[in-house]
């Protein structure tokens, strides 16, 4: 019994999250309504995390947050937010504010696209988009901002 319930329980959150069919029993249209909150939720979470991403994608931040996250679990919103950076700067997509950021935190912590990003101990550097920024002894610069 407690199998089968875990089973539902998972393909409704797949459902939700993940892109996946509504389970039976499930109004689609209801599952599509709170996909998209919990899609909204989201895009809050990651924008509160990387606020120059946010911005500088100004009104077409919660669409292509959206388009991006579509069909794929949250790693958390850290996490959520660096590999959509990755993937706009891989696109050249990047806004100028957003690869400063994405510069900033490559630059203070390691972070592979699988296990949670981890704190540079030696000095570092990042570049995202022609921004370049270094940390040293715990401090991250900007030495050249993002081309405009």
């Amino acid at each position: 019994m407690s199998g089968d319930l875990a089973e539902r329980q998972a393909a409704l959150v797949a459902a939700l999250v993940a892109g996946g069919p509504a389970p039976a029993g499930f109004d689609p249209a209801a599952l599509a309504a709170a996909g998209a909150a919990l899609l909204r939720k989201r895009a809050g979470e990651v924008a509160r995390h990387w606020p120059l991403l946010a911005a500088g994608l100004g009104p077409q931040w919660s669409a292509t947050f959206a388009r991006w996250a579509s069909g794929r679990p949250t790693g958390g919103s850290l996490r959520d937010g660096w590999d959509l950076a990755r993937d706009l700067r891989d696109q050249g997509a990047l806004p100028p504010l957003g690869a400063e950021e994405l510069a900033a935190r490559e630059a203070a912590h390691r972070y592979d696209g699988h296990a949670p990003p981890r704190p540079r101990r030696l000095p570092a550097w990042g570049r995202a988009g022609g921004a370049v920024a270094v940390q040293v002894a715990g401090r991250v610069r900007l030495l050249r901002p993002a081309r405009r």
